[in-house]
């Protein structure tokens, strides 16, 4: 059996936590799908098309990990994937009282599934994706949190 990791997010944009994250659990699995979540009632900040392509070249030397954009609900994503592991990076206490919930929820849904949780790394703890666009979004320099391959300058909807 094929052993599928879904990574969900929206990754606007991926930050080297996320790629930490990644580069730490893609060994566990066949393959790792990086899952960009697109959900009508959240404004992205980056083009879906400029995510992808940066989380494509970001990864493009380990065949293992793969790239996708889907609606609505994760699990139904790890369905047609035939997927049953959804793996979620934590930095905090809080982060793991709302994960917990959302992987309950899918396991109610989709009962094969489970959630793998990975640990941010002390250094990574403070830095997500929102915090990328302020700094971005107020003209700091943010290259030093996001991978190579992310160009920040790229136009913004």
């Amino acid at each position: 059996m094929t052993r599928i990791a879904v990574f969900p997010g929206s990754f606007d944009p991926i930050t080297i936590g996320h790629v930490s994250i990644i580069n730490r659990a893609v060994s566990l699995f066949d393959e790792l799908v990086i899952a960009i979540g697109l959900n009508a009632e959240k404004k992205s900040f980056f083009p879906v098309e400029a995510r992808l392509k940066w989380i494509e070249n970001t990864f493009k030397s380990n065949p293992k990990i793969k790239v996708v954009q889907y609606e609505g609900l994760t699990v139904d994503l790890c369905k047609k994937l035939n997927s049953k592991y959804i793996l979620r990076g934590l930095r905090t206490s809080a982060d793991f009282e709302f994960e917990r919930s959302i992987g309950q929820v899918n396991k109610k849904l989709f009962p094969d599934i489970e959630t793998i949780f990975f640990l941010s790394l002390p250094e990574h703890n403070s830095l997500n994706s929102s915090i990328v666009r302020d700094v971005v979004r107020h003209g700091g320099d943010a290259r030093s949190f996001v991978p190579k391959e992310v160009d920040l300058t790229v136009s913004r909807i």
